[in-house]
């Protein structure tokens, strides 16, 4: 039970758990942010150009109330591209960031390093002597 604690212990606390769950909760954030978009603006402006309500709904036979939701269902598919949009947006900048790093690592590796004074100095010495 102690090593599985412990294992458990070593999993959680990595950074990329940690990371992951950050990213949850500020996505739950963003999606909450998104569907106010899609519902206060997007939503009005369609209905606008559509002539009809989009909160529409398709009454079915049956139980009163029945009904197909068509237009929670154009926000939701709504809601979806924007995020996605977003994200992808993000995930390039990442990676664009992340390939400029490696780059500038590469090239710092490829730089011959500079001689230490003991070695200028060395050198030095030796082409002193090697001129007499």
């Amino acid at each position: 039970m102690k090593k599985f604690l412990e294992e458990f212990k070593e999993f959680a606390l990595k950074g990329n758990v940690m990371d992951m769950a950050i990213g949850v909760i500020i996505g739950g954030a963003f999606t909450a942010i998104v569907t106010a978009f899609t519902d206060d603006f997007i939503t009005p402006l369609i209905s606008i150009f559509g002539g009809t309500e989009f909160g529409g709904k398709i009454p079915l036979p049956g139980p009163e109330g029945n009904a197909i939701l068509w237009g929670d269902f154009v926000s939701a598919v709504v809601n979806f591209l924007i995020v996605a949009l977003i994200l992808f947006l993000m995930l390039k900048a990442m990676n664009k960031l992340v390939n400029l790093r490696k780059k500038e690592e590469e090239a710092e590796e490829e730089k011959e390093p500079e001689p230490t004074k003991e070695e200028v100095l060395l050198t030095e010495i030796r082409d002193i002597l090697k001129n007499k």
